[in-house]
């Protein structure tokens, strides 16, 4: 069958997942009626939507059958797609990083930094990161007690993070949060760089080709510092970095500055955001872990399901095969949905409570397999310090307004949460 209309919209409406009921309802919809169905919107090629947590992880465990370069790695609409295939020579992808590669090249380029974000290597980075948190707690107990946690805390602290990994100077941070609200919120007005509510693929594109530019030109200056002057930075890395024995070509290198410096920050941001929201709706449970913070790690765990800041990624099959008893064709493209795998209820119990110590706690968040989230234990540990730092000291809190959501079906979360506390 193919999916109902008024849900596949749901799918793919920017809208629906700034409103987050709409979303989840319809992902819900689907996990009872059509787990594994054909979504056909107006605009966009037909995909099938992957709704269960077992088939989601089916697909991620087979890298060679379900690949991620052949089409756009994100779902976007027929008339975008020419476009950008008529901007980049046939490449369905304005840019090339880990998430738009296949192996062999995902596995080379991978590996150029992975060392960097082992657990080992990152207990290096322990105190800095605790002293940057101990930096943002102080300078919200100095709002006097109403501040917003989205935008005063948990976009700006896990930004300040990775650009310290990076070697980004702080006086350039406020412009990396910009250019990567501007990419991943380019379908939200208050986000992109048109300011307006973008219907035309033309200036859509346009927009998010200017943000690319800026942010090649800024790490075009960066490559050639580093390699003149390498320092202890994941900078030097990739400027000095070789693939096959060849320095990385220009399109990879700025691909990869771009996904670190963006998916690097935002997506702990958004779970941060999130889960501040959550303890301030959920007084008992704000409570319990204020009297046991030994469940600080099973809540951040909890959080990061609970937010789900990557909403999808897009795979194409590469041959024909059989999925949860549907017949994919080679070439069909699917919509891996993963707010939907971390809310099924054949893998969670009571799928909608937050609960911090749930426990198994197997969410999809940052993806499986090849493709894991490179970033996910320096995001985890991040957020463990923060709230390690800001639980003692942080007496109450209580939403003072309504909290929003950024409009974006790809990668999104609060977009402002107004709070009351009170803190030591």
């Amino acid at each position: 069958m193919t999916i109902p209309t008024e849900i596949a919209d749901a799918v793919v409406d920017p809208k629906a997942y700034a409103d987050w009921y709409r979303s989840h309802e319809a992902f819900a919809w689907l996990r009872n009626n059509a787990p594994l169905d054909v979504a056909e919107v107006e605009g966009f090629d037909p995909f099938w939507v992957v709704s269960k947590h077992a088939d989601i992880l089916n697909v991620e465990r087979q890298n060679d059958l379900f690949h991620n370069e052949d089409r756009s790695a994100t779902l976007t609409t027929i008339e975008a797609d020419q476009k950008v295939r008529a901007l980049m020579g046939g490449s369905p992808n304005l840019l090339r990083s880990l998430v738009q590669m296949d192996n062999p090249d995902h596995m080379q380029y991978r590996r150029l930094t992975q060392g960097w974000f082992m657990p080992q290597n990152l207990r290096k980075l322990e105190d800095r990161i605790r002293e940057i948190a101990r930096k943002f707690i102080d300078k919200m107990a100095e709002t006097g007690g109403e501040c917003d946690f989205a935008k005063d805390v948990a976009f700006l602290y896990p930004l300040h993070v990775i650009m310290n990994v990076i070697g980004v100077p702080e006086e350039d941070e406020p412009r990396m949060l910009k250019l990567t609200q501007e990419i991943f919120g380019a379908q939200d007005p208050d986000q992109n760089r048109s300011g307006q509510s973008i219907a035309d693929t033309e200036l859509g594109i346009a927009s998010i080709r200017e943000t690319v530019a800026d942010f090649f030109e800024y790490f075009a200056a960066v490559t050639e510092d580093r390699r003149k002057c390498p320092r202890e930075d994941l900078a030097s890395v990739i400027a000095n970095g070789t693939v096959y024995d060849k320095p990385l070509g220009h399109l990879e290198a700025m691909s990869y500055y771009i996904i670190a410096a963006t998916a690097g920050h935002d997506t702990t941001s958004n779970t941060t955001a999130g889960a501040l929201w959550a303890l301030a709706e959920n007084q008992d449970e704000f409570r319990r872990l204020k009297d046991d913070l030994s469940m600080i790690p099973s809540m951040v765990e909890e959080s990061i399901r609970w937010e789900t800041p990557v909403k999808h990624f897009m795979r194409t099959a590469t041959a024909d095969t059989e999925l949860a008893g549907k017949q994919i064709k080679k070439n069909d493209w699917l919509f891996l949905a993963y707010p939907s795998g971390n809310r099924d209820e054949d893998v969670f119990d009571d799928p909608y409570t937050f609960k911090i110590d749930r426990s198994p706690n197997k969410h999809v968040a940052f993806g499986y397999g090849a493709h894991v989230c490179l970033g996910q234990h320096l995001g985890r540990m991040e957020m463990r310090i923060l709230w390690e730092e800001l639980l003692p000291r942080l007496q109450s809190v209580e939403l003072n307004g309504t909290p929003t959501r950024v409009q974006a079906n790809f990668v999104c979360g609060p977009k402002s949460i107004p709070i009351r506390f009170r803190m030591h």
